[in-house]
């Protein structure tokens, strides 16, 4: 099932990430090293806790990673702004039934449910600037659940910067640490200047009532 839930921002970045996924593999996702450690380092910060039962992955892109993903959820939620990344993602995992769909916007993604587990990855500097990304954080928090945990990975601020972007791992991280709890943190370095990234788990520490 698919599901578009608002209207989409049709801001640069937005027209980037439609053009960057005109082609199969934009970003080199399946063939690069770097990209396949990352994952890696990405699984074992998502599922240190054992199999999950609610997830959201925020930003799929062509579903290189949701296909690593999606085996260890009972259900799935995955949410991009881009139609073109949902399609390619639900094809590329034969359209499971234990994932649901959703064309939205990071900031004005809105549902009743609460996620144990949320990633989102190489998807927030594509914002249009600090006060938006805040927001986005700000809106994924509210959808975590108490004890739950966040996977988040970016490129470096300097790298973003250079790419055109507002900032990137670090000011995120820092936002991030305002309202969640820091658990773990990764570096994943590759062979090119354009291969950094910061890669953190958080974990939600409200508790329920008793």
């Amino acid at each position: 099932m698919v599901i578009e839930v608002d209207e989409l921002k049709q801001d640069k970045n937005y027209q980037l990430l439609k053009q960057e996924l005109a082609a199969d593999d934009p970003w080199r996702l399946d063939g690069n090293p770097f990209e396949q450690e990352r994952y890696m380092q990405m699984l074992q910060l998502s599922f240190s806790q054992g199999p999950v039962m609610n997830a959201l992955e925020v930003g799929c892109a062509a579903g290189a990673f949701t296909e690593k993903l999606a085996p260890y959820c009972q259900r799935l939620t995955v949410v991009d702004v881009v139609p073109r990344a949902i399609d390619l993602a639900r094809q590329r995992v034969n359209k499971l039934p234990h994932i649901s769909w959703i064309v939205s916007d990071v900031q004005q993604f809105s549902t009743d449910e609460l996620f144990d587990l949320i990633v989102v990855a190489e998807v927030l500097y594509y914002v249009e600037g600090i006060a938006e990304m805040r927001a986005a954080i700000g809106n994924l928090v509210r959808l975590l659940a108490p004890g739950g945990h966040l996977v988040f990975g970016s490129a470096r601020d300097a790298l973003c910067r250079r790419w055109g972007h507002a900032a990137g791992a670090e000011t995120v991280l820092a936002i991030l640490n305002e309202s969640l709890v820091e658990v773990e943190r990764l570096q994943c370095r590759g062979e090119s200047d354009n291969e950094d990234c910061l890669l953190a788990r958080f974990r939600n520490p409200v508790r329920l009532p008793n």
